[in-house]
């Protein structure tokens, strides 16, 4: 797993490896998985060197060998499925199942990029449009942004990293990888599994280390023409001030509203909304916080919302029987705490959950949350779920639109017209119509509007974000 990667590493390239070291647990008992290189900010100013020279390479490698990289490396992954998902599941959050599914969207991930590869293209332009240019003739394309930063958080170590490398090489640029260190070892599983599919040294490298020490470095270097980042919106404001002129990509969480009206298929409604509140023990950006419930089903989605939760599994991640795991730490779940107990006492009632145990937090359903507690406010990222009764879908909108964020929301109703006023009036990314706010492909654009980000991720969109626009124009001799 990640030892037998580090191991194949070591001594050979890997930042760090000859000073200190960070230790990988796994959060359901604090055990140790490996230990990988504490970069300092030296070793990342170097990596940053080789890394803006392997952008060279990356932008003379032909489309077609880009596509067969990211196919090869696809292949690898399929066949290692297990692999990835015990590597996924031990260093993170997720139970097996859960790993399971992120390493089978990663595999997607890189066989999009392949595809999309092949369609960087761009138009011809009428120059003669314009008196005075009836001799020009010219078009425009897209070529790579160059050294692209990339800054990735725990919850999908995977395949969010996927989303960050397999865009870049399919559009012809380097990028540094940054995973956060609580759960390394899939980045670094994923690059080399790409550099076993031929990828040249240098196009893609991870560095790990702790971020107060190579994370402003990698921000701040002048050769990085692009960060993509991936985490909470303090962090993402702080690289907004560091960056300088450069490319930024930012999907920064949510507090992901759902509305269900009364003519809603209840239990298809009951089994969605439980799953995007629970998914990967809540964290997750687009996980389901908020419920708004229409009067006339509120009693009957509430019972048989709480029955559902009630029938949870918590524990070992690795077993198949398993519905959720701990959160990644056991500060993050002491903070969980802290939020729920705030609303508590500001009179929010607990319907279910609400009891911790080590780094596991149980579904936790409240009701009643107070707008002035930060549960209300903030993305608890934690598995925890608050129902509110709403008058109508006018009242539903207006208090699913009250959040500062805006990532994805969800609807469920059987009229039509409802599902478009809630697709014009959301002030969101995405409006999930009879799903919860936790639906996504790895081919649809994605990102939010308000706090949750600036820009799109999704294959084809992210490679648009890795390219700049050049326009070719010819003056032609007169005859």
């Amino acid at each position: 797993m990640g030892l037998e990667i580090v191991n194949q590493w070591r001594g050979n390239k890997i930042w760090g490896r000859e000073k200190r070291w960070i230790d990988v647990r796994d959060p359901q008992d604090n055990s140790l998985i490996e230990s990988v290189p504490a970069a300092s900010a030296e070793e990342m100013h170097q990596a940053l060197e080789e890394a803006a020279a392997g952008a060279g390479i990356a932008a003379n490698m032909a489309v077609h060998e880009r596509m067969a990289i990211l196919h090869r490396a696809a292949d690898l992954i399929q066949e290692r499925t297990e692999t990835f998902a015990v590597t996924i599941a031990r260093e993170g959050s997720k139970t097996i199942r859960e790993a399971r599914k992120e390493a089978r969207r990663c595999v997607d991930t890189l066989r999009l990029s392949a595809e999309e590869a092949r369609r960087i293209n761009g138009e011809t332009i009428s120059f003669d449009q314009s008196p005075g240019s009836e001799n020009r003739m010219g078009y425009y394309g897209r070529f790579p942004v160059g050294l692209i930063g990339a800054i990735t958080p725990f919850n999908d170590p995977l395949n969010l990293v996927a989303h960050k490398a397999g865009p870049a090489v399919a559009a012809g640029n380097a990028i540094l990888i940054k995973p956060s260190s609580l759960t390394p070892l899939s980045a670094l599983l994923l690059a080399k599994t790409l550099e076993e599919a031929g990828l040249p040294s240098g196009v893609c490298t991870v560095v790990t280390g702790h971020g107060s020490e190579v994370g402003d470095v990698l921000v701040r270097d002048p050769a990085v023409r692009m960060i993509s980042f991936t985490g909470g919106v303090e962090a993402g404001e702080a690289i907004t001030r560091k960056a300088g002129l450069k490319k930024l990509s930012m999907e920064l969480g949510s507090n992901s509203p759902v509305i269900v009206l009364d003519d809603a298929d209840l239990e298809e409604a009951v089994a969605s909304t439980v799953s995007g509140a629970f998914w990967a023990a809540g964290q997750n950006c687009l996980g389901v916080q908020r419920v708004y419930v229409q009067s006339g089903l509120f009693d009957a989605f509430a019972e048989a919302f709480l029955r559902r939760v009630r029938t949870y599994r918590i524990g070992d991640k690795l077993s198949e029987e398993t519905d959720m795991g701990p959160l990644i730490t056991e500060g993050e779940a002491l903070r969980v705490e802290r939020w729920v107990d705030e609303a508590l006492h500001k009179g929010a009632r607990l319907l279910a959950g609400g009891k911790r145990d080590g780094a596991f937090y149980a579904p936790t359903v409240l009701m009643d949350v107070p707008d002035h507690c930060q549960l209300a406010r903030e993305e608890i990222f934690g598995p925890v779920v608050s129902l509110y009764r709403v008058k109508d879908l006018d009242e539903g909108i207006r208090e699913a639109n009250r959040s500062p964020y805006g990532l994805q929301a969800g609807i469920f109703t059987r009229d039509l017209e409802k599902s478009f006023r809630m697709i014009r009036e959301a002030r969101v990314g995405g409006v999930m119509v009879n799903d919860s706010s936790d639906y996504r492909i790895d081919a649809m654009p994605f990102g939010g509007t308000k706090m949750s980000g600036l820009g799109r991720e999704g294959v084809r969109f992210a490679i648009e974000e890795m390219t700049e626009t050049k326009v070719v124009c010819f003056r032609l001799r007169r005859h």
